[in-house]
Order: C-alpha cells, then sequence, then structure tokens
C-alpha cells in the first residue's frame, strides 16, 4: 500500500489521520492512501519564500538551468518505475503513461539547455534602451527580475508529472520557488517523482515542495510578490479568482480551464488522401488519448457537407478497434477515466448531448466484461462519437466533456463558417486546419486567431513533421482566452515572466550598461 504525504518545510509530514484512498481507477481497488493532516500552509509558504527564495535568486541562469537538467536526468532514470505508477494509478496505457513522464523530463531539459547560453546572468533585458532626452546619456532600459515570492501550482488530474514539470520549470529558472499541488486521485506519480528527487540530494532546501491531498488555505496565505499558475475546471478557476488574497493583494494569477478544441477538414481535404488519413488520424488518437482526458482533445469535428460520411466511416473503422479495460492487460488500447466522479459527469455529458437530438454513432453498448477488470468495476467511458445536422448545434458548443468524446459538425466549407464555429467555443486552446487552400487557411487564421491560443496548420507539405495538435510543446505558448481560462503558459523565455517583475530604470547609459552588461 502506498502512502502519500506532503513535502513541505523541508521534511515529509508524518500525520495518519484522515487518510483518502487511493484508488486504481480500472478496478477500483484500494492501492494506497494520501494522508493531507500536518501542514502548515502559512509556513510551508513561508519556508519557501525565506530559504528556497533567495537560493535561487543567488544562483546564475546557467546554475539553475543544471537544477533543471538534474531534476530532468532523475525522472528519466526512473521511466518504468513511474509508467508503472500511471498505469495502476491513472489508467493510462503505457503510451499515454510515456506522453506523460517523457512530457515531464523533456520540458525540464528543454528550458534546462536552454539556460545554457544565458551564462552568469541573473535576470533578463527586455528590448533595447530607449533615449530619453537629447543627451543620450540619460536613457531607460526594461529588465525583468524574478519575484521575491513562491510560485503556488494547483494542478490536474490528467497530466500529474508533465503539467507539474511544465509549470516548475519555468519557475525555477525565473528563480522562483515551487509549492505544487496535485490532484488527489492521480498524485502517485508526482509523489514518486517528489521522493526521487529529494532521495537525489539535486534539490536545495526550500525550492520545491509537494502539498497531497485538499488544498487547504495556501490561498489565503499568499503575499503581493507570490504567482499562482492553475489548471482545472471552470467551475474551481472561479473560486481562485474570488479568493480574497487574489482580489485584496492582487496576487498574480494564471489559469488554464475549459476549452472547446476543433479540427477542421479545408475544403480540399477530401481531394488529398494524405491530408485526409492525417487529418482522421489526429482526431482518433485525441480523442482516445489519455482515454480523452487531455485539455487539447479534439471536441469539435468540421467537416465539409460532402466530407462526412467518408469521416465518419474512417473514424468509425479507426474506434472499432480500441478497447477498453486494465491497461496492464494485454491488447488493451484504452482504459478508464481518472474516477468515479469524472465517469459520472462524462456520461452526464453524453446523456445531455443524446438528448439534445445529436445522433450517437458509437459508444452505445458498452461490453459486458473488459480485460483484467473485475464485472461491474472500473470507471470506463467507451469512445463516444456523435453527429449534427449543422455546425451550429447548440449543445456542442455550450461545455467541455472531458473524457473520450467529440462530434462530427458538418459545414458548408468556407472560411466564414469555420470562423463563426470558432467563436462559438468561447475562446480555446487549439483548433487544427487541415488544408493547402492558402486563401481558406488566411482566412481561419484572420479570423479565429483573437480566440485560440494555438493554431496548428497541417498542409501537405508539413502533416508527417508534427507531433499532432494535441502535444504542448514547450517552445510554444499553452493557454487560451476566454472560456479556456485566459492564461499562458511555456513559449521558451515567454514562460519566465508569469514569475518575474518588469521594472522600467531610468539613469545614466553607462551605469546601466555596467549593471546589465550580458543581460
Amino acid at each position: 500500500m502506498y502512502k502519500v504525504r506532503s513535502f513541505v518545510s523541508g521534511e515529509w509530514t508524518q500525520s495518519d489521520s484522515n487518510p483518502i484512498p487511493l484508488l486504481n481507477p480500472s478496478t477500483e481497488e484500494v492501492i494506497g492512501h494520501v494522508y493531507p493532516d500536518g501542514v502548515d500552509a502559512e509556513a510551508a509558504l513561508r519556508f519557501a519564500r525565506e530559504v528556497g527564495g533567495p537560493t535561487l535568486r543567488g544562483m546564475t541562469f546557467a546554475e539553475r538551468g543544471q537544477l533543471l537538467l538534474d531534476l530532468s536526468s532523475v525522472i528519466h532514470g526512473s521511466r518504468e518505475e513511474l509508467f508503472e505508477l500511471a498505469e495502476l494509478n491513472g489508467g493510462n496505457t503505457r503510451k499515454d503513461a510515456k506522453f506523460d513522464v517523457d512530457g515531464a523530463w523533456q520540458t525540464l531539459a528543454y528550458y534546462g539547455n536552454s539556460a545554457a547560453d544565458m551564462g552568469d546572468n541573473k535576470y533578463l533585458v527586455d528590448g533595447d534602451d530607449e533615449p530619453l532626452g537629447r543627451n543620450p546619456r540619460w536613457c531607460g532600459r526594461h529588465v525583468w527580475m524574478p519575484r521575491h515570492g513562491v510560485a503556488l501550482h494547483v494542478n490536474a488530474f490528467n497530466f500529474p508529472a508533465w503539467g507539474f514539470a511544465e509549470k516548475a520549470a519555468t519557475a525555477l529558472l525565473a528563480g522562483v520557488p515551487v509549492v505544487t499541488k496535485p490532484a488527489t486521485s492521480t498524485c502517485l506519480v508526482a509523489h514518486r517523482i517528489t521522493e526521487l528527487f529529494v532521495e537525489s540530494g539535486k534539490l536545495p532546501a526550500g525550492v520545491f515542495s509537494l502539498v497531497a491531498g485538499g488544498g487547504r488555505d495556501l490561498m489565503d496565505h499568499l503575499d503581493p510578490q507570490d504567482v499562482v499558475a492553475f489548471t482545472g475546471g471552470s467551475d474551481t478557476a472561479r473560486h481562485f479568482r474570488s479568493n480574497p488574497g487574489v482580489v485584496e493583494k492582487n496576487v498574480r494569477l494564471t489559469i488554464e480551464a475549459d476549452s472547446l478544441n476543433a479540427a477542421v477538414a479545408g475544403p480540399d481535404v477530401g481531394d488529398n488522401e494524405d491530408l485526409f488519413t492525417q487529418f482522421v488520424t489526429d482526431v482518433f488518437r485525441d480523442m482516445t488519448q489519455k482515454a480523452g482526458q487531455k485539455c487539447t482533445a479534439i471536441r469539435r469535428i468540421l467537416v465539409p457537407t460532402d466530407l462526412v460520411e467518408d469521416v465518419r466511416e474512417a473514424l468509425l473503422e479507426m474506434l472499432g478497434t480500441i478497447r477498453t479495460g486494465d491497461p496492464r492487460t494485454d491488447g488493451v488500447s484504452m482504459g478508464p477515466v481518472v474516477s468515479k466522479r469524472q465517469q459520472d459527469d462524462v456520461l452526464g455529458g453524453i446523456a445531455r448531448l443524446r438528448e439534445s437530438g445529436l445522433r450517437q454513432l458509437s459508444g452505445v453498448d458498452a461490453p459486458g466484461s473488459r480485460p483484467g477488470v473485475p464485472d461491474g468495476k472500473g470507471f470506463f467511458v467507451e469512445p463516444s462519437l456523435f453527429e449534427a445536422e449543422h455546425w451550429n448545434h447548440d449543445a456542442v458548443h455550450q461545455g467541455e466533456i472531458f473524457g473520450p468524446v467529440s462530434t462530427i459538425l458538418p459545414y458548408d466549407g468556407s472560411a466564414e463558417d469555420i470562423v463563426k464555429a470558432i467563436k462559438l467555443g468561447g475562446g480555446g486552446l487549439v483548433t487544427s486546419v487541415y488544408s493547402d487552400d492558402r486563401k481558406f487557411v488566411q482566412g481561419c487564421v484572420e479570423g479565429g486567431a483573437p480566440f485560440l491560443g494555438r493554431m496548428y496548420l497541417c498542409s501537405s507539405k508539413v502533416r508527417d513533421l508534427g507531433a499532432g495538435p494535441g502535444t504542448v510543446l514547450p517552445m510554444m505558448i499553452h493557454g487560451g482566452p476566454g472560456r479556456a481560462g485566459g492564461g499562458e503558459e511555456l513559449g521558451g523565455m515567454r514562460g519566465l515572466h508569469h514569475y518575474m517583475q518588469r521594472t522600467a530604470l531610468q539613469g545614466y547609459r553607462p551605469l546601466l550598461e555596467r549593471l546589465f552588461s550580458g543581460a
């Protein structure tokens, strides 16, 4: 049985009271317990600020980068163990577990390697010097300095490794200590990574902490120099925004919430076999990877009316190969969703789509038994493909169903229809457009980009070069406006800015040059 505790103020908590069962979502077997008590939230944050903060700010970018490379190596060296924990506690197939764990160490490594060229600097210069008068000696310069606070990271259940690593990489490189709060239902991977960090001896005191179990009153003890990054549902996001610490102290907050991501088959896709195959392959993968529990998963499949039948048949053929069950069992290609609550939410969403008049094409009849799963056990949802008569079907655009659910939406082949559909999403993380028609793509970008954090433009020239729209890359921003939360993470060095303060300095040019030479 696994024991999940918090690592705060430089030590592991010891309380055994009020244990929370930790389940295998495939079998509903209790595999361990989370022990939430024993955390003094105020003391934990203070320790990170007063011990971890000065340590990181005293390090150069190159030294912080080496720390990230060391932590990346720690994760990489225990990949197999972490894969097994992701299968056990997250219901991940091995491929899904690799997607999460490898994404974690690779993101840390990306930022670690990026810091090598930044050398002995401890801060960033933003732009060129600005002359402030006739005399060139009087000038201005903008600089980014690490904030003297703590980065509180509240992460979602779907990516317990990658989710916290992408936030931690940018915060630590910026020079700000991290307190991470993983989702309880799938926290085993994040907990084990923290154990590995501590055991490695690579982690300076106060630089990284983990809070297991409920969020307690962490938000109530934040200071104006602190920073919060949250990934999760829009309902919880509203609570974060209304927290007195955020409202009264203007604590900096970034949020990634719901997203009705779309995949668009351009009007020319029906005449291009390679693009057609790429389109349906990407849709299939993003419907079923992680059992559809990805913030970037495709929820709306926009297809020209004359291509709907072909897309429907191709997707149903692919979905017919999916075998749900315990992912540790041979032949299983999709595991369960992570919890009973998540299963209820997804099945409730499927029922609403069905009641709205949408035609359900797959997932109607669940199998009587699943490989490796006791009868009647497990939080399973079959891949559920729907089809609407028209792209403007209200129920599809009203909210995200966070599971293996997507809907085919016919449109007239025009960029105008696509832009209208994108807008109905209310703000999203990513929309992918598959087309060689430059005029069509330009229309989609010009009309749709303001409503999205990212657009994935797949043409014949690059169709086999990308990892698909569902993969978040550290050099590109991740986030989106409106319903998607209004936040922004990663994006190369842009990701550091959330944890730094941009300050305008005005003074004697040679002094500024000496202060920030090489930055």
